[in-house]
C-alpha cells in the first residue's frame, strides 16, 4: 500500500509515520511487535500495542469509543483492505479523527497464509473459550485472549467525567465463505432481552447493510464478547464473498467505507430514519452442530446464504440423523461441513420483526 518498503533502515515508528502502512508493518511482524507511540501533528496520540493492534486518541475528548476489527479470518480480504486504507489515511493526515479508535487486524499469521485460520476458528474462541481445558493451546487461542484484553484496555482507559457517559461500539468486519441472496448482512448478538437499538439499524443502512440476523442465544464470537462483556453496540458484519487480495471490487464497498469514515471523523453519521420495511430481518430458528465425521450437507457447495427450500427437504445428515426443512420460510446460513466436531455446521433462520422490542 505504500512506496516505502524498507523496514530495516527505519524504526517501526519512523516507518509508520512516513508510510502510514500499518498492515505491511503488521504482516512483516505477524507474531509480535514491540509497543511504541507517537503523536500526529493535530495532537492525536497513536499507540501500537501489538502486531495488528493500533489505538488512536484525539486530543479533545468525545464520548465515543470505537473498535473496528478485521482479519479474524485471514482470507477475508475486503475488510482488511478497507481498514488498512482508513488507518493509513489517519496516519498521513488525510482523515482527521474525532473520536477514540482502536483498529484490530486480528489474525496476522492467517492473513499472511491467505487462509481462514491456522489451527482453529478464531471467531469461536471469545468470552473465555480460549482458555477452556478441553482445547489445545495454539496461536489463535492466545490471540483471542489478547484481543479481549486489548478491547478491555481500550474501553477502560477512556477519559471519563461525571457528566459524560461513554458510547461503546465494535464492528467486526468479515466476508463469507459463500455467496448470499443478500450480498451484505449483519449479525446482531444476543442482547439478553434488552431492546434492539434503532440507531444501530440506521447505521447499518448507511453501510448498505439491510439484512440483519438477530441472535437468540449467547455465542463465542468477538461481537458477542464486546456486547455482553462491555455493553458495546456490537455486530459481525459480512460484506460479501471471500476474494484474494487485489481481486475485491472496492466500488461495492463505497457506502460502508464512507459510513465508517464518517463514524470516526465526524460528530454523527448521515442516516435515514429506521423503516423496517427496508430491511430483511431474521432470527435463529435452530443451530445444526456437527456431531461426527460422517456429517455432510445435501446441497451444492455454491448454494447461497439465506437460501430457502420446501418443507421436508433433506439439508444435512450426520450418520443416521437427518436434518430437514421444518417450516415455510426457513432459510440456511453459514453452512460448513468442514468445521470441527461439536461446532456449528449451519444455522437455520426465519423472518422476524423488531418493532415490538426497539429502543
Amino acid at each position: 500500500m505504500s512506496e516505502f518498503t524498507d523496514l530495516k533502515s527505519l524504526s517501526s515508528a519512523e516507518y509508520l509515520q512516513q508510510s502510514g502502512d500499518f498492515l505491511k508493518l503488521t504482516l512483516e511482524q505477524p507474531d509480535t511487535l514491540e509497543p511504541f507511540s507517537f503523536n500526529l501533528t493535530d495532537g492525536t496520540k497513536v499507540q501500537v500495542w501489538d502486531t495488528g493492534v493500533i489505538c488512536f486518541e484525539p486530543a479533545v475528548l468525545t464520548p465515543n469509543d470505537i473498535v473496528l476489527s478485521c482479519g479474524v479470518h485471514g482470507n477475508e480480504t475486503a475488510p482488511i483492505e478497507i481498514c488498512a486504507a482508513l488507518v493509513q489515511d489517519v496516519l498521513l493526515g488525510r482523515l482527521t479523527l474525532k473520536h477514540r479508535l482502536l483498529v484490530l487486524f486480528a489474525n496476522p499469521p492467517a492473513i499472511n497464509a491467505s487462509t481462514r485460520e491456522i489451527s482453529e476458528n478464531l471467531n469461536r474462541l471469545f468470552s473465555g473459550t480460549h482458555s477452556k481445558i478441553d482445547g489445545a493451546h495454539n496461536a489463535e487461542r492466545t490471540r483471542a485472549k489478547a484481543l479481549e484484553q486489548y478491547v478491555s484496555q481500550f474501553y477502560n482507559a477512556a477519559r471519563v467525567t461525571e457528566t459524560v457517559s461513554r458510547n461503546r461500539c465494535l464492528y467486526d468486519l468479515h466476508t463469507a465463505i459463500r455467496g448470499s441472496r443478500f450480498e451484505k448482512f449483519a449479525v446482531y448478538p444476543f442482547l439478553h432481552n434488552k431492546p434492539w437499538q434503532k440507531a444501530q439499524f440506521e447505521f447499518l443502512h448507511a453501510c448498505d447493510v439491510t439484512t440483519v440476523l438477530l441472535m437468540q442465544t449467547p455465542a463465542t464470537t468477538f461481537s458477542y464478547y464486546a456486547s455482553n462483556t462491555h455493553g458495546a453496540d456490537s455486530f459481525t458484519i459480512e460484506l460479501g464473498k471471500v476474494q484474494p487480495f487485489g481481486q475485491n471490487d472496492m466500488r461495492r464497498f463505497t457506502k460502508v467505507n464512507h459510513a465508517l469514515r464518517q463514524l470516526i471523523s465526524e460528530d454523527a453519521v448521515t442516516t435515514k430514519s429506521f423503516d423496517e420495511s427496508q430491511f430483511q430481518l431474521y432470527q435463529v430458528y435452530r443451530a445444526i452442530n456437527k456431531q461426527t465425521e460422517a456429517f455432510e450437507l445435501h446441497f451444492a457447495d455454491d448454494v447461497e446464504n439465506f437460501t430457502c427450500y420446501p418443507v421436508g427437504t433433506l439439508l444435512a445428515s450426520d450418520g443416521e440423523i437427518e436434518y430437514r426443512v421444518e417450516q415455510e420460510g426457513e432459510a440456511l446460513i453459514f453452512p460448513n461441513a468442514k468445521v470441527a466436531k461439536g461446532q456449528r455446521a449451519m444455522l437455520m433462520v426465519v423472518p422476524t420483526s423488531v418493532v415490538h422490542n426497539l429502543a
